[in-house]
């Protein structure tokens, strides 16, 4: 009597998505430990018949719309999709339970809509009635929008085949499940597959694919790592509960820049786009000076923003002294304070050092270290700063202060806000020509330091 053959297992790393042929500790991939998981391997099917291979074509001679693409005349998304979202481009939209995912992708959806673009919408986290209700609250009329109730993905392709659909949105992809497949949804294997399916599907067909992912405690997206080399371009939103601001940022974009951010602000009727963002994260200038409060001028892509630092520095209480950060590196303020304190002589090792961005943004960019250092002396001395002053500067260990990219730009966006000063590298200021405001140029932090503390 025949016997069914054994179907066949591998162990896949649950955070990068590494197959191996057998059970071990520790993923040889990413290093994690203890994060193997057995699950059955796809079937592989027969190829009968020559299969036509690809030519090779001179790029000269490549036909097609280069420009072509379909925008959604949401500016903050659009930008940060690159311009526009191209024919069999593929997002991975991620972010925390409840940060307006599903609300920014149904606006996007309206907006496609709006411009003729029949969108499929395939969710397998709502009901058809508990969408509509959302899509009354953020009035969206959906006419070219339609929605698949469904957490299998032959039901979602065999929906696709007609070919009438522009813009396909899924909602969750760890929802999603085929049948080829014994483990259940938003396994690695199963993530892995639906999506291999899903974006050969859109490359072939030419549409636009939005996935939605979930994402783990670290903030990234749950699934395999390899899902993020699958897509085209990886968007987190981010927020935080206690704000309303909500931001749109990519870290991977084969079509774009990865340095663009959009900015939304959470109302009950959805998420409202952010004209001007720098005033979003700016106190009232009208009010009385502050110590250890510094305007900053930085860049997120090409668009010019300007923050406020906040800095406060007290005796330490204990023999350590503490160095808290609030969306900024705390290894970059620890640098910072060393900086301080061996070339200027300021007494940081026996203070408490406590830093963060006003608004609750996250920032990485050098041109921060010079307003974090004023804004920490200023607090240290108890003295404020003019309220009309922005600074921006990147130090070196030596208390140099290095030149910034973009510098017109951030000079332009302190002038159009109404700033009187602004203190900026030398080697800036020296390129600089009929400016709108007051340039100073700083080759130290001590001469910085003597010209916005007086």
């Amino acid at each position: 009597m025949a016997t069914s053959r054994k179907s066949k297992t591998a162990f896949f790393c649950t955070r990068c998505g590494a197959e191996h042929p057998r059970w071990q500790g520790q993923c040889r991939e990413c290093g994690e430990w203890n994060c193997l998981a057995e699950e059955k391997l796809a079937p592989r099917q027969s190829k009968t018949g020559r299969v036509t291979a690809s030519k090779p074509i001179p790029v000269a001679r490549i036909t097609g719309d280069t420009a072509a693409g379909f925008v959604t005349g949401i500016n903050e998304l659009d930008r940060v999709l690159g311009g526009r979202l191209l024919p069999g481009m593929t997002v991975l939209l991620g972010g925390e339970p409840g940060i307006g995912k599903s609300t920014l992708v149904l606006q996007a959806a309206e907006a496609y809509s709006a411009a003729g673009l029949p969108v499929l919408y395939a969710t397998g986290e709502e009901s058809p009635s508990q969408l509509k209700m959302r899509a009354a609250r953020l009035g969206v009329t959906g006419d070219r929008v339609s929605v698949l109730n469904t957490t299998s993905l032959d039901e979602t392709l065999d929906a696709l085949a007609s070919g009438e659909y522009r813009i396909i949105i899924v909602d969750s992809i760890q929802t999603m499940a085929t049948d080829e497949l014994d483990s259940p949804p938003g396994t690695v294997a199963q993530v892995r597959e639906v999506s291999y399916r899903l974006i050969n599907h859109a490359k072939a067909a030419g549409t636009g694919l939005f996935l939605i992912g979930h994402v783990t405690k670290d903030g990234m997206v749950a699934g395999p790592k390899l899902l993020e080399h699958m897509v085209d371009t990886v968007i987190y939103f981010e927020g935080d509960s206690t704000h309303l601001y909500r931001m749109l940022r990519a870290t991977k974009n084969r079509f774009g820049s990865v340095s663009e951010i959009g900015l939304f602000e959470m109302q009950p009727d959805g998420l409202i786009e952010v004209a001007n963002p720098s005033t979003l994260f700016l106190s009232d200038q009208a009010q009385a000076p502050r110590s250890g409060s510094v305007v900053a001028a930085i860049c997120e892509g090409n668009r010019p923003i300007l923050v406020e630092l906040q800095a406060l520095v007290t005796a330490a209480s204990y023999g350590t002294p503490q160095r808290v950060a609030g969306g900024i590196d705390q290894k970059r303020l620890a640098l910072l304070l060393a900086i301080l304190e061996k070339r200027c002589g300021y007494p940081m090792g026996t203070n408490d050092v406590f830093a963060s961005v006003a608004g609750g943004l996250r920032l990485s960019e050098p041109a921060l270290d010079l307003p974090l250092i004023a804004a920490i002396v200023s607090s240290l001395l108890n003295k404020p700063l003019d309220a009309r002053t922005a600074v921006v500067g990147e130090v070196g260990l030596s208390g140099e202060v290095r030149g910034v990219a973009m510098a017109d730009r951030r000079v332009s966006e302190a002038a159009r806000l109404g700033f009187k000063r602004m203190l900026i590298p030398r080697v800036n200021a020296d390129k600089l020509s009929g400016a709108e405001l007051e340039i100073t140029g700083v080759d130290n932090i001590q001469t910085a330091l003597d010209i916005v503390l007086g």
